[in-house]
Parts: structure tokens; C-alpha cells; sequence
């Protein structure tokens, strides 16, 4: 068992490309939810261990370890230090793995997790095509060993969903009818209160800006797929967003000392890999890793939050660990909320908590698709 506790979790609201938090520095949309988990719990920040902080695309404004800017422009004491973390698209859920592994070792009780991106600041996919011009077309240009095992083959997400669809032989009007059940979900979230507990507002952006009430079969169906006679389109993958999110994980013993109230344990972290041309299949090993790690089933599992890269990936994650489609993305997923990359995994795990507590149910599992073949699964217990 983890000696490792989720006292608290919080989120900004995700804006759109050019929204609410286009204007703001990924270093000061850090530091706003790196205070209001403080606040919230009530915790000495001088107390703090540690900061870790996941975050894509680190050039600019995101640059120079953020994690330690933020604290530092959140104007919290000197004495702790940050470090920034890259697992692409998994990188905040990675930094809760971290903090858990940190305070269940005893090498630390009290640790910030968390994850920022402004993607309206930082295009995506900016730290690669930056390489360009020091004469890298790509990050494996020029690899003997990458190109031994994998040769010239095109790595790419776009590609990868593709590859998905046909192997899983999932048609355009099954993505699309997933992607609008998502938008659906999201905005009945949104309406009735689910993202509340979680949501500080930061200036007047106080509500997700991705989902579209104004959706629908007929106008996706007229959007040109994203490659040249494939069945995925803009309607059927992530938003690109900015935001930023943080979670209070703590040891048994700060818990005791801090006087602090757990919300949760995390019963169990894992990460898997798989093939990297695929890409985005890695959470269908990495989730049947995780439970006969866990000693767990599929069915014991009440909710599910499997990050909405691309309907693909879902549907195909869905079709091979049979888990039921109404306990997966309940309240939506980044097709309709959006995908602020670091973000994106304390983000999720701060709606599946609350989520847990407003269903009553007892183990969550978050599960996402990363760069490289990878996948992050964290098995939440509610407290």
C-alpha cells in the first residue's frame, strides 16, 4: 500500500487557442493554482519539499524550469525548489507520480504536482520544429539507432490516430459520434456544477471555453479530415488549450502532523510503454499492467478518465479492456474541454476525484497516451 495521500486539486478553467488565458505567463497560471492548493489546504508553503511541475514545449516563457519560476512568481519562499517534467502529453501525470514516489520513499511529506501550458504562447510541437534550424528536421534525424530499428517511418500523432482507426477499424461517424457525445457530456458538466469544486477561476475566464453548445453530427461531418482521405478530423481530436493544474500530495505522517484531511490515496502508478509509430495505443497494455499490479479488475473500477487525444484512441482502448462506456470521460473529455498539454494530467486528476466524490465510488483509474509510445495509469482510491 502507498503511503501517499491527494489532499487537494485544482484547475484553471481551460481556455481556447486565443481565449481567456492567451495573454497570461505560463509562469503566473502556475503560480495561481500552486497557491490556491496552498490556500485550500491550509499548508505552511515553507513546508513544501518539493515542486514538480509538467509542462511541453519548454522554450519562451516555459523555459528555465518553470516549476521553480512559478513558485517563485507565486511569491513563495526561496527555500523550495522546483523541477519541470517531460513525458509529453503525460508530464503532470508523471509529476504526481513523482510526488507520490517522493513522499511514499519518506524522502519527502509534502509535495506540489501540477502542470502548466500556454499553447496560444507556445505553438505546439514549437521545441521540435525549433531544432530545424540547427539542422535536425526532426528529433530523430540523424539517430544511427532510431533509424536502424525504425528506419524513415513518419512519427506522428496525426498519423498514429489514423493507424488506429483502420486497425481498429473505427469509422469517421463512430469517432464523430464519440466526439459529440464529449461536447454533450461536457456541457451538462458545465451546467450542472461538476467542475466547481475544482475550477479557480483566474481574472474573468471562470468557465471551460472549449466545449460547443452550437455542435453538431451535420456540422462535423462537413470539416476536411486532417490527412488526405483519412477518417480523422479536427472534431474528433483534442483542443489546443492553455491552462494549468496542481494536486497537494502527502505522507502519512505529514498528514498527521498538518493536521490535513485526505481526499484520496493513490493506490497505484505505473507507466508502460509500446510501439512509437502507433504512438497513442500504449494505455491498452499499460491499463491491463496496472490492474494485475493493483490485484484489481476492470469492474472494480467505478470511473474512468482515459485523456480524449483522439476519439481513436478511446474507442480502441474501450474495445480492447471492455470497460464500460458509461463509466469512461463522464463529465467529457479534451475533445470538448481541450488538451493544455502539462496540464492535462493533474487536470484529469482533479475531475476524477471529484468525480469519485460526487458518484460515491471508491477506485478511479487515469490512464493517457504519450509521445513516444507511452502511458501513464494512476489508480486513485477515494478516502
Amino acid at each position: 500500500m502507498l503511503d501517499a495521500y491527494l489532499i487537494d486539486a485544482v484547475r484553471t478553467p481551460v481556455g481556447r487557442r486565443g481565449g481567456g488565458l492567451a495573454s497570461v505567463h505560463p509562469a503566473d497560471l502556475a503560480a495561481h493554482v500552486i497557491t490556491a492548493v496552498l490556500e485550500r489546504t491550509g499548508v505552511d508553503p515553507a513546508g513544501v519539499d518539493d515542486v514538480v511541475l509538467g509542462c511541453v514545449d519548454t522554450l519562451g516563457p516555459q523555459a528555465g524550469d518553470i516549476a521553480r519560476t512559478a513558485w517563485l512568481a507565486a511569491g513563495l519562499p526561496e527555500e523550495v525548489p522546483g523541477v519541470t517534467v517531460d513525458r509529453q502529453c503525460g508530464s503532470s501525470q508523471q509529476a504526481l507520480h513523482f510526488a507520490a514516489q517522493a513522499v511514499a520513499s519518506g524522502t519527502a511529506d509534502l509535495v506540489v504536482a501540477g502542470g502548466v501550458q500556454n499553447m496560444s504562447a507556445v505553438p505546439i510541437g514549437a521545441a521540435m520544429t525549433v531544432g530545424e534550424q540547427f539542422g535536425f528536421r526532426t528529433p530523430f534525424t540523424g539517430s544511427v539507432g532510431w533509424e536502424k530499428r525504425y528506419g524513415g517511418e513518419e512519427i506522428s500523432q496525426f498519423r498514429a490516430a489514423e493507424l488506429i482507426a483502420h486497425r481498429w477499424d473505427l469509422s469517421r461517424l463512430d469517432m464523430e459520434a464519440y466526439a459529440l457525445r464529449s461536447h454533450h457530456r461536457a456541457l451538462a458538466a458545465i451546467d450542472g456544477g461538476a467542475f466547481d469544486g475544482e475550477i479557480v477561476p483566474f481574472g474573468e475566464c471562470a468557465v471551460d471555453e472549449g466545449p460547443r453548445r452550437d455542435t453538431s453530427a451535420a456540422r462535423m461531418a462537413r470539416l476536411t479530415p486532417l490527412t488526405e482521405g483519412g477518417r480523422v478530423t479536427a472534431a474528433t481530436a483534442s483542443q489546443i488549450s492553455d491552462g494549468a493544474s496542481a494536486v497537494l500530495v502527502a505522507s502519512g505522517r505529514a498528514v498527521r502532523e498538518h493536521g490535513l484531511t485526505p481526499r484520496a490515496r493513490v493506490h497505484h502508478l505505473s507507466a508502460r510503454g509500446a510501439d512509437p509509430v502507433l504512438m497513442l495505443t500504449a494505455p491498452i497494455p499499460a491499463t491491463a499492467h496496472a490492474l494485475d499490479r493493483a490485484g484489481l479488475r476492470i469492474d472494480d473500477i467505478d470511473l474512468f478518465e482515459i485523456n480524449e487525444a483522439f476519439a481513436s484512441v478511446v474507442l480502441a482502448w474501450l474495445a480492447e479492456t471492455g470497460a464500460d462506456p458509461e463509466r469512461v470521460n463522464v463529465n467529457g473529455g479534451a475533445i470538448a474541454l481541450g488538451h493544455p498539454l502539462g496540464a492535462t494530467g493533474t487536470k484529469l486528476c482533479a475531475t476524477l476525484l471529484n468525480a469519485l466524490e460526487r458518484r460515491s465510488g471508491r477506485y478511479g483509474l487515469q490512464v493517457m497516451c504519450e509521445g513516444g509510445g507511452q502511458a501513464n495509469v494512476t489508480i486513485l482510491e477515494r478516502l
